[in-house]
């Protein structure tokens, strides 16, 4: 059984998809039509840069899904994939789970775009730059975290933002708290704590004036029917009522990223590969989660034709 799933932020590079539009003509609409989507020529910023505006949260949100999808459509037009017909479920962290939405069906790619674009916005005028902060602690599993977090708060916002793997927990929260985070690290039996380069604090709860931003959005274009199940972040448990997960995907600017229990819930319903379109990200925390599958990371159109040939 195989579930298709999608990056997150912090899988944008300057070069992306170059590629692949240059390989595929299915790539190049995708990019086109994200393009005309937001009235903004979002390929040139992913094709030429400069970073520090690929790195803007509106523009990395929609960038790294128009990537992901893009590399979907040519496994779907060129290599003959049928996600349906291959795939039992879909994820996606945090962004990456619109993505997995768009790839099963619930929203247009236009939609799609112009929801993460807003998505972006949202999160990046909930708190202003300077007062939030994240941190990626090393070492550290979801209950040595919690500890950390409660000690760091001192009163401010301090929580556990993505559970990525075994070893690998991610703070978000005021940046005093953060901080604070980093310096008891080891103190509390981590190896490392590492400030994030990052815009805003997501997935805690100084993101409510962008849950409430999504609330709104959602409720002008919500999801439609999906064809796979999507593991939500928010739950880890798989969901196929579209009005749930309109739901779920609002609680998810605020809410804690499963993704680790996520990766564990789809192998316990028999999972046994899991195809990463569009990055390199998720695919090696999988990897460090579970054993004995098979993990399978596809960007390039060389990637694109091996999986082709395997599944």
């Amino acid at each position: 059984m195989t579930a298709f799933v999608f990056p997150g932020q912090g899988s944008q590079k300057v070069g992306m998809g170059a590629e692949l539009a240059e390989a595929s003509v299915a790539a190049r609409e995708v990019f086109q039509e994200v393009d005309e989507a937001l009235g903004q020529n979002l390929s040139r910023i992913m094709r030429e840069g400069p970073e520090e505006e690929l790195t803007l949260t509106e523009n990395a949100q929609p960038a790294i899904m128009a990537h992901a999808i893009a590399v979907l459509r040519v496994l779907e037009r060129e290599a003959g994939l049928n996600l349906v017909a291959k795939g039992e479920c879909v994820a996606g962290h945090s962004l990456g789970e619109y993505t997995a939405l768009c790839a099963a069906g619930a929203f247009s790619l236009a939609d799609t775009a112009r929801l993460l674009k807003l998505r972006g916005q949202a999160m990046q005028a909930a708190v202003p730059v300077g007062l939030g902060a994240m941190c990626a602690l090393l070492g550290a599993d979801l209950e040595k975290a919690q500890v950390l977090a409660d000690a760091a708060a001192e009163g401010e916002v301090c929580q556990v933002a993505n559970d990525n793997d075994p070893g690998q927990v991610v703070l978000s929260g005021h940046k005093g708290a953060i901080e604070r985070a980093v310096a008891l690290a080891k103190e509390h039996g981590i190896k490392r704590g590492v400030i994030l380069p990052v815009s805003a604090p997501f997935h805690c709860s100084l993101m409510q004036p962008a849950a409430d931003a999504m609330d709104e959005a959602l409720g002008r274009t919500p999801p439609g029917a999906f064809r796979l199940p999507i593991y939500a972040n928010v739950t880890a448990a798989p969901v196929t009522d579209a009005a749930e997960e309109r739901r779920l995907l609002v609680e998810q600017v605020t809410g804690r990223v499963r993704w680790r229990e996520s990766v564990v819930a789809m192998k316990d319903a028999g999972v046994s590969r899991f195809v990463e379109i569009g990055g390199k990200v998720v695919g090696p925390m999988i990897g460090r989660t579970v054993s004995d599958v098979n993990v399978i990371s596809v960007v390039t159109m060389a990637d694109i034709e091996a999986l082709a040939k395997e599944i």
